[in-house]
Order: structure tokens, then sequence, then C-alpha cells
């Protein structure tokens, strides 16, 4: 190299020992800067993420994305609702490129507050079923999670249970525990029955429903799970996933708990369990759109959808795609077809009818 001759060249013409180890120096400091400048060109590709999927649930696929296409993923993470906070109050000024959020509820409370964009791409319409992904392209589904009915078997036959409606006859009073109306997994649920049933018809099931719990709603679903292996309760209402989290946990108690229940999919006879999403979309003032739909397109692939059955205990996007030994025990089921963006259409009528009904 050029530069190793002139630092050679001088080296021999310099005399004096301390002007050589000053020589050496500058030459080690010239190869230090070059490796470093090597090294960050290799990133200079990035895409901003704001994500309101623990960074535990994300991180090790946004790595492999990085590894894959050397595009660095720079990662904020939070509360769903805190986040479409910031996008709106940053609004033009937002470093944020993609929203990784929970619930087709939230994901439409986005696109109405108008922090995302409609993105057209082959690639992500080909891995994304139709029916996960809103109808206007502003956001897609990336894994399925079911709201199922979680049961005691030693005091509830399975012969007994067939769908959310059965779940308002009088044999249930005093036996249902499910957390509060302002959950959103709840306000999904009930949304999508709206969408199905309409609302009149789930007014008065909402009634009847409510008569029927166990205790005031409280805790998380993981509760929910626990008091009816505790007793306080016989049927629960819970995302799958969390079944699936507390049989594979450290911790013994949880493990215990989750093993004293059965799951159950409801409405296996007529449209289907209720399913939603988690999913992502590109926000509205992106600096770097090609990239963050690249990396939508990457965690809709087959790797990433295992990765999500397997580590996340959540449901692949597609059929085709294999699901962790968990979830395999738990069977096939048939889902609710419904486009998921119902869920988000009719979310406000769903909180009204939910506090009209007493469900607090």
């Amino acid at each position: 190299m050029l530069l190793d001759f002139l630092v050679q060249m001088i080296i021999i013409s310099v005399r004096n020992k301390k002007q050589y180890i000053i020589m050496q120096l500058l030459r080690n400091l010239s190869l230090l800067a070059l490796l470093v400048l090597i090294n960050t060109s290799s990133f200079s590709a990035e895409v901003n993420v704001y994500s309101a999927r623990q960074e535990a649930l994300i991180k090790p696929l946004l790595d492999e994305f990085t590894k894959k296409t050397d595009i660095k993923v720079n990662l904020v993470t939070g509360k769903g609702d805190a986040l479409l906070t910031r996008l709106v109050n940053e609004g033009r000024n937002s470093p944020a490129d993609v929203l990784l959020t929970v619930d087709a509820g939230r994901l439409h409370r986005a696109q109405e507050s108008g922090v995302l964009q409609a993105i057209k791409d082959q690639r992500i319409n080909n891995l994304i079923p139709k029916n996960l992904r809103s109808v206007d392209s502003m956001w897609f589904g990336l894994s399925i999670r079911a709201r199922v009915i979680m049961f005691a078997s030693d005091r509830v036959s399975e012969s007994e249970l067939e769908s959310y409606e059965s779940l308002s006859d009088e044999k249930w009073k005093g036996r249902i525990c499910i957390r509060s109306s302002s959950n959103i997994y709840n306000q999904s649920l009930v949304a999508g029955m709206i969408a199905q049933n309409g609302l009149e018809k789930t007014e008065v099931w909402l009634r009847k429903f409510t008569d029927n719990f166990a205790r005031k709603p409280t805790g998380g679903d993981r509760d929910q799970i626990k008091a009816v292996a505790a007793g306080e309760c016989d049927i629960a209402v819970s995302n799958s996933y969390y079944l699936g989290h507390m049989l594979n946990s450290s911790d013994l108690k949880q493990r215990a708990a989750a093993e004293q229940v059965t799951l159950f999919w409801p409405n296996q006879k007529d449209r289907g369990t209720h399913i939603n999403i988690s999913g992502a979309g590109v926000t509205k003032h992106s600096k770097n759109i090609e990239n963050a739909k690249t990396l939508i397109a990457f965690l809709a692939n087959d790797e990433s959808q295992r990765w999500y059955a397997d580590k996340n205990n959540e449901f692949p996007i597609r059929d085709n795609v294999e699901v962790s030994p968990t979830l395999e025990a738990w069977g096939p089921f048939i889902a609710d077809q419904i486009n998921v963006s119902q869920l988000g259409k009719f979310n406000a009528d769903a909180i009204k009818a939910m506090d009209r009904a007493g469900w607090k």
C-alpha cells in the first residue's frame, strides 16, 4: 500500500528513536481510523422501531434481521398507548419508521391518529393473509393470538362448553373470571361479536355475561388462569399464549397453576374462535420507508413466524408454518375469518356497550 511505503521511507530517514516511535504510533492510528470507517459504513442503512412488544420478545429477531440485511435497527420499547402518544406529539420530527404493537384495536387507533401511511408492497401482501391486514394497507398482522375459554376439568365438563355466547347461560352464574373492560383484548373480543352478531344482540349477551362473573374483574390474563386453579372460579377467558408461557415457565407455581386448567376453542360449530394479532405499520413521516418495508416482510417470513410460535407461543399467520409442541398439543381450531380491522372499527361501540352492561 502507498501509505505503508511512505511511512517506511519516513522511518528510514528518521534517526531519532523518539521520532521513530511517534511515526509507528501515527501509522497504527491511521489503520485504526480506517477500520472504524469501514465498520461504520457497513451499517449506513438503518430503521428506527417503536415497539410495544417487550425487548426480549422482539430483539432476537431484529438482531437476525441486521445480520442478514446489514440494516441497523434502533429499538425503542414502551407501552402501546404511550408510544402512540409519543408519535402524535413528535409529528414530522419523529425518528420512528415502524410502529410495532399488539392488538388490531391499537393499530386502528394509530391509523385514526394519522401516524401511519399506506404501504403497497407485493412481498408483504403475498406473505400476510388479507384478513390479517388493514383494508387500506396501513398496518399488517405479524402473529396470531386467540382469546379462548379455559376451565377447571374437575368442575366443568368440556361437553358443557360451546361458544362465547353460551357463557351468558345462568348455569355459569358466579363461575367466570375475566379481566376489566378497560383491557384492549376484551374490547376487541366484544367488537368482534358486534361485527358478527350486531350491537343489539351483543348488548343482551353482555348484560347476562357480566351477571355471571365470580368476582370484580381484576389483574391480567395470568391472574384469571391462577384464579381458576385456586378455585375462585371455574372458567376464565384469556389469550392463549399466556397459558403457553405459564406451562413453560421456570416458576414452578405458575406452571402448577397452568397444569390445572384446560384450553377450549369456542365457536367451533359456527364462526370460529376469536383471534387477534400483533402487527406493524410504517410511520407517516418515515425517512427509511424501503428499510421499513423490508423489515416488515422479514418479520412475516417463515423463519420469523416459526420463532414467534416457538418463543412467544403465538400462532403463525400462515398455516404452512410449523408450530411449537405446546401449540401442537392444543390441537387444530377454526379461527374467525373476519378482517381484524373490524375489531378497531367497532372498538368505540364495544367500550360503550361494556360500560352500559356494568362491566368494570
